[in-house]
C-alpha cells in the first residue's frame, strides 16, 4: 500500500525508530501488568510494523470496510504485537491503554478478544485457532467472490483481498495447524499468507527440548509456497526488514498456492541478558534489564511509555495511505455495483445477515405417521433452503453420507483438478470437504463466520465434537452464528459400539455458555430448529441428530412443532388438563415418554410430556411460559435422555426420577442397547410411579427419632 508500483523499499531512520519504539512499549507494558509476553513482541516488532505500514491494505478510520485485507494474530500470548500496531497506526487504542495491559476494564487484554478491540479480526489464544480462522477466512473470500464477483481475472475484483497471520512455534506444534494447514495447502489458497515465529523458544526455554521438524519441508509436503528469512543467516543477529518485505510481495504475487514465511527471529532482541531466553516469553524482564535494553536502544531508561511526537506522526502517515486505497477501492466496488444490481442487492442482505423474505416457505413438511431419522430430515432441509439461502454453506468431516450434509445438486467447493466422481466441483462451490479434520474444521468455520455474512455449518458424529470442543468454545465466546450437526446423538447409532456411542456430550456441551444444544425429537421439529438456528445471528449452535428413524407425530393430537422454537413444550398434556406427573424428554427417547404416558393414563395418571430440544432456547422464555409448561406444583416429574442424567436434575427436583445412562455403551444394533439398558416405556413407567410415590410420601410427612 506505501510501496511504489515496482516495489521498490525504503527503510528509513524514522521507521528504525519506530520499531524500537515498539520494542521498548512492549517492555513497559508487561512491567506495568506485571506478567505478560514482551520477547515476541520485541522482536517480531519489524514484522509488524512492516505488516501494517507496507502490506496490509488497511483502513484505520473504517476497521470493518469489506474490502480490507484481514490480519490475524494466531500467536496471541503475544497480544502487544497486534495492541501497539494499532495504536500507532490510528485504530483509536492511546498509550493508556497500553497501560492497562492485562487489568479489569482495558482495551487490551491478556490475549485479543475480537468484539472487545477495534482492530481485532478474531479471539486467539489457545494456540493454533488463529491459523485455522486464517484459513477459515481466506475460504470465506474465496467463496464470497464466486458469490458476488467471480467472472473477473484474480487481482481484478474488489473482493480479492489477502488473509495475513502471524504463527509462533506453539502454533506451529499444536495438532490443529496439520488439519489446516493441509487443507489450505489443498485448497490452493493462494489468498493466505503465514509469517512463521522461528524464534527456537517457548515457555520451557529451547524449543529443541520437544521439537526438531522442518517446518519449512513440512509446508512443502502440504503444498505451500515456502520461502526463509533467516535475520542470524551471517552468524550474527541482523535484522533485514527488506528481505522480509520481498518476501511477502512474492507471497502476495504467488496466486496458486497458500504462501509460508518461515522467519528466523531471536526473542527478546535487543535485551542484553534476556534475549533468546524462555523467561522472556512469558515474563516481565525486570527494571534493570530494561533499562539495560533501552539503552541498547539509544532510549532514555528513566522514561516510560515514551513515544516521540515525529515518530507517531510518521507511522500514523499510514491513515493517509489507507484512506487513498479505500477510495481507489470504492471506486471499483462502485462500478461493480452498478454493474450487478442484483448480485449487489444480495451482497448487502447476506453482509447484513438478513435472511430474504419468504425463505421459509421453502422449509419442508413431514409427514404424519412416517418414522424419519433427524439426520435425514435435516437433510432434506438443507437441499430444500439451499437454492434460497445462498450464504449457507458446509460439508462434513469426512462424514456426509451419515451426516447428511450435502445440499443436493450443489458443487463441490475444491480446486478442478481435484473433484470426483462422486463430488464434481469447482473453487467457488458450495459443499464443503473437511476430511477427517474434526477440530480444523471447527476452527475454520468460525474463521468462515468471522470473515462476513456466509453462515456456515460443518457435520460429524456427535462423540467427535470432543476433537473439536476447543474451536466451539470459541465460537460461542465470539458469539459466531456456526451450526453443527452432530448427529449419531446416542447409543441409537448401534453396533460402533462405545466408543462412538455419546454419553456425556450432551451435558458437556450444554455446559458451555452461549453454546445451543439442540435434539429436536422428530422431521418437524427439526425443521423448525433450523428455522430458527438460521433467525438467531449472535450464537454457535449444535444440532445432535439421531441416525434411526423416529416417528413423526401427528401435529393435530400432538402439540405443535413451533414449540421447538421456544426450546420445551407441551407435546401431549395430561387427558384432563392437569397432570399429576410430568416427563421431560429429548430426540429419540420422546417416543417413549409417549408410550408410558399411554400406560399411566390407562391407570388413571393424569400425564403430561415435555418435548425439550433445547434447553438453552427454553431459559431464554419468560417466567410465566416457563411455569405454563412446568407448573411449579407438579413435583412429579421424570426426564428422559440416553445420557447422563447431570443437568436434568434441576428440572425434576429432589422428588424427580431419570432415566439415563449413567455408564458407556455397548455393540448391538439399537432395539436390543435400549432394551438391555432400560430405555423402554415400561421404564419410564416406573420411574413415574416412583416418583409419584415420593411426592405422596413427602406430603404426608414423616418422623425421625434419635
Amino acid at each position: 500500500m506505501s510501496k511504489d508500483s515496482d516495489n521498490t523499499f525504503a527503510w528509513t531512520e524514522l521507521d528504525q525508530r519506530a520499531v524500537d519504539t515498539v520494542r521498548a512499549l512492549a517492555m513497559d507494558a508487561v512491567e506495568e501488568a506485571g506478567s505478560g509476553h514482551p520477547g515476541t513482541a520485541m522482536s517480531l516488532a519489524p514484522a509488524a510494523y512492516l505488516l501494517f505500514q507496507r502490506v496490509l491494505r488497511h483502513d484505520p478510520t473504517d476497521p470493518a470496510w469489506a474490502g480490507r485485507d484481514r490480519f490475524v494474530l494466531s500467536a496471541g500470548h503475544s497480544s502487544l504485537t497486534l495492541y501497539i500496531q494499532l495504536y500507532l497506526s490510528g485504530y483509536g487504542l492511546t498509550l493508556e491503554d497500553l497501560k492497562g495491559l492485562r487489568k479489569w476494564g482495558s482495551l487490551t487484554p491478556g490475549h485479543p478478544e475480537h468484539g472487545h478491540t477495534i482492530g481485532v479480526e478474531t479471539t486467539t489464544g489457545p494456540l493454533g485457532q488463529g491459523l485455522g480462522n486464517a484459513v477459515g477466512m481466506a475460504m470465506a473470500a474465496r467463496r464470497e467472490r464466486g458469490l458476488f464477483d467471480p467472472e473477473p481475472p484474480l487481482g481484478e475484483s474488489p473482493f480479492d483481498h489477502h488473509i495475513y497471520s502471524i504463527v509462533s512455534d506453539g502454533d506451529i506444534e499444536e495438532g490443529i495447524s496439520h488439519e489446516v494447514s493441509s487443507l489450505a495447502g489443498h485448497q490452493k489458497l493462494g489468498n493466505l499468507v503465514v509469517i512463521y515465529d522461528d524464534n527456537h523458544i517457548s515457555i520451557e526455554d529451547d524449543t529443541q527440548i520437544a521439537k526438531s521438524e522442518d517446518v519449512a519441508a513440512r509446508y512443502e509436503a502440504y503444498g505451500w509456497h515456502v520461502q526463509t528469512v533467516d535475520w542470524t543467516a551471517d552468524g550474527e543477529y541482523k535484522e533485514d526488514p527488506e528481505a522480509l518485505h520481498r518476501a511477502l510481495i512474492a507471497a502476495k504475487e504467488e496466486t496458486g498456492r497458500p504462501s509460508l514465511i518461515s522467519l528466523r527471529t531471536i526473542i527478546g532482541w535487543p535485551a542484553p541478558n534476556a534475549q533468546n531466553t524462555g523467561k522472556a516469553h512469558g515474563a516481565a524482564l525486570g527494571a534493570e534489564e530494561v533499562a539495560a535494553t533501552k539503552r541498547v536502544l539509544g532510549q532514555n531508561p528513566d522514561k516510560t511509555f515514551d513515544v516521540p511526537e515525529e515518530v507517531l506522526a510518521h507511522a500514523r502517515k499510514v491513515v493517509e495511505r489507507g484512506r487513498a486505497a479505500h477510495a481507489e477501492w470504492t471506486k471499483a466496488y462502485e462500478a461493480w455495483r452498478k454493474a450487478n444490481p442484483e448480485r449487489a442487492a444480495e451482497y448487502d442482505r447476506i453482509a447484513a445477515r438478513r435472511l430474504p423474505d419468504g425463505w421459509t416457505a421453502k422449509l419442508p413438511e413431514f409427514e404424519a405417521g412416517k418414522a424419519v431419522a433427524t439426520r435425514a430430515a435435516s437433510g432434506d432441509i438443507l437441499s430444500a433452503i439451499g437454492p434460497v439461502l445462498p450464504e449457507l454453506w458446509g460439508g462434513s468431516a469426512d462424514l456426509a453420507g451419515s451426516n447428511n450434509t450435502t445440499m443436493k445438486g450443489e458443487q463441490s467447493f475444491i480446486p478442478e483438478e481435484y473433484q470426483t466422481k462422486d463430488f464434481p466441483g469447482n473453487r467457488y462451490g458450495r459443499t464443503l470437504h473437511f476430511g477427517i479434520r474434526e477440530h480444523g474444521m471447527g476452527s475454520i468455520m468460525n474463521g468462515i463466520a468471522l470473515h462476513d455474512g456466509t453462515r456456515p455449518y460443518g457435520g460429524t458424529f456427535l462423540v467427535f465434537s470432543d476433537y473439536m470442543r476447543p474451536a466451539v468454545r470459541l465460537a460461542a465466546l465470539m458469539k459466531l452464528p456456526v451450526t453443527y450437526v452432530w448427529t449419531h446423538d446416542s447409543i441409537g447409532l448401534g453396533e460402533d459400539g462405545p466408543t462412538h456411542q455419546p454419553v456425556e456430550h450432551l451435558w458437556a456441551l450444554r455446559a458451555i455458555p452461549g453454546l445451543d444444544v439442540v435434539r429436536p425429537a422428530d422431521a418437524n421439529e427439526t425443521a423448525v430448529a433450523w428455522r430458527t438456528i438460521l433467525e438467531n445471528t449472535d450464537r454457535p449452535t449444535g444440532l445432535a441428530l439421531t441416525r434411526q428413524k423416529v416417528p413423526t407425530w401427528d401435529r393435530s393430537e400432538f402439540g405443535s412443532a413451533e414449540g421447538t422454537a421456544k426450546g420445551g413444550y407441551v407435546l401431549a398434556d395430561a387427558s384432563n388438563g392437569q397432570p399429576d406427573v410430568i416427563i421431560i424428554a429429548t430426540g429419540s427417547e420422546v417416543e417413549l415418554a409417549v408410550r408410558a404416558r399411554e400406560t399411566l393414563e390407562a391407570e388413571g395418571t393424569p400425564t403430561r410430556v415435555v418435548s425439550m430440544p433445547s434447553v438453552e432456547w427454553f431459559e431464554e422464555q419468560d417466567a410465566a411460559y416457563k411455569q405454563q409448561v412446568l407448573p411449579p406444583a407438579v413435583r412429579a416429574r421424570v426426564s428422559v435422555e440416553a445420557g447422563i442424567a447431570l443437568g436434568w436434575r434441576g428440572y425434576i427436583g429432589e422428588a424427580g426420577e431419570s432415566v439415563s445412562l449413567e455408564h458407556f455403551g455397548a455393540s448391538a444394533d439399537y432395539k436390543t442397547l435400549f432394551q438391555q439398558f432400560g430405555f423402554t416405556a415400561d421404564r419410564v413407567v416406573a420411574a413415574a410411579r416412583a416418583s409419584l410415590a415420593r411426592v405422596t410420601a413427602v406430603g404426608k410427612g414423616s418422623t425421625t427419632g434419635t
